[in-house]
């Protein structure tokens, strides 16, 4: 197994981002399987020919959703995103949930709004 990451520096989306949506989608999908080492931040900067601070921001990111585990000095590695991805989703949804209801919304109102926002998340 390899990591490949394909970056578009033209395109409307910054390339941390990029680097953490194609990282976590690997993840979720196995292709980079649980217990994967990544490159070390200075390394794969290199590699991609980013900024080290870019690459930084993108593990950051992958961290704080679970898709990745930094173990100090021993490196960074996948941890198994797919549980703790979906425990975030669904309590994003639940509080979203309560919150429409809270405003008075109807349950179509509410469902309406939900896939406006993701259809929008998901054109960029």
């Amino acid at each position: 197994m390899t990591l490949k990451i394909a970056l578009d520096l033209d395109a409307a989306t910054a390339p941390y981002e990029q680097l953490r949506t194609q990282i976590s989608e690997q993840a979720r999908s196995g292709a980079l399987p649980v217990g994967y080492r990544l490159p070390t931040v200075r390394g794969f900067a290199e590699e991609l020919g980013l900024a080290a601070n870019t690459v930084a921001k993108a593990y950051r990111a992958l961290e704080a959703d679970g898709v990745i585990e930094t173990r100090g000095r021993n490196g960074t590695f996948i941890a198994a995103a797919g549980d703790a991805a979906d425990r975030k989703a669904a309590a994003a949804a639940q509080e979203y949930a309560e919150q429409a209801r809270r405003l008075g919304l109807s349950r179509a109102e509410a469902l309406s709004l939900a896939e406006d926002a993701v259809r929008a998340a998901y054109v960029r």
